[in-house]
């Protein structure tokens, strides 16, 4: 996950050192569920328990903000953070993002199966007011005036729907360019989604096609 302008940050963070940081232990047993009401959350759906993958060759956007959530398998409990169908998220809002070369892979869990989606290999493929929630996130980015350490309940930059819990750590940033993107997430919403030369394909096999 990149933290920094013009530079990246490779590592792995442990699941109760996040979740002090993303849902402070003063509100925990309720916070998640008023956040989801109020919109707080991006999770407006149960998540399918199923991750899937995106890359792109560069992502253009602009409006950015980052902070973290839970994405909740049906029946899952949003009030028991240790219930395993929450999943703790990064969720990362776009006000307008253009991506090249974009793909997406699901594939079927036990079966050797794949469902792809190629688009934007010739224009850009466009949506707006997108809110990703995602366990990985890989690449090169250089952000433009990036404010770090900001409260996720004054985010401003990505959208009405694009803020998380107060007192919890959020940044954002006027724009954003990632290239060779590659990220796993639970859910995609957007307002808009342009998907320019939409190509989608299911592939079997000992390996089937995954965008990464």
């Amino acid at each position: 996950m990149s933290v920094a302008q013009g530079s990246a940050v490779k590592g792995r963070t442990r699941w109760k050192r996040f979740a002090t940081v993303v849902v402070p232990a003063s509100f925990i047993a309720g916070a998640i569920v008023f956040g989801q009401a109020t919109g707080a959350i991006a999770a407006s759906f149960a998540v399918s328990g199923q991750q899937f993958k995106v890359s792109a060759d560069k992502l253009e956007g602009t409006g950015f903000v980052q902070y973290g959530g839970v994405a909740t398998e049906k029946g899952g409990n949003p009030q028991n953070p240790a219930d395993p169908k929450n999943h703790f998220v990064a969720v990362s809002g776009i006000k307008e993002a253009k991506l090249y070369n974009l793909c997406q892979s699901v594939k079927v869990p036990g079966l050797p199966v794949s469902m792809v989606i190629h688009a934007g290999q010739g224009a850009p493929a466009e949506a707006t007011d997108l809110l990703i929630e995602l366990s990985s996130l890989k690449g090169d980015a250089t952000f433009n005036n990036i404010q770090i350490g900001i409260d996720a309940s004054d985010l401003t930059k990505g959208g009405v729907n694009a803020k998380g819990l107060q007192g919890s750590f959020a940044q954002q940033a006027d724009s954003v360019t990632i290239t060779n993107l590659k990220q796993v997430a639970w859910s995609t919403t957007a307002g808009t989604f342009k998907l320019t030369g939409l190509d989608l394909s299911i592939s079997t096999g000992a390996k089937p096609e995954e965008c990464f």
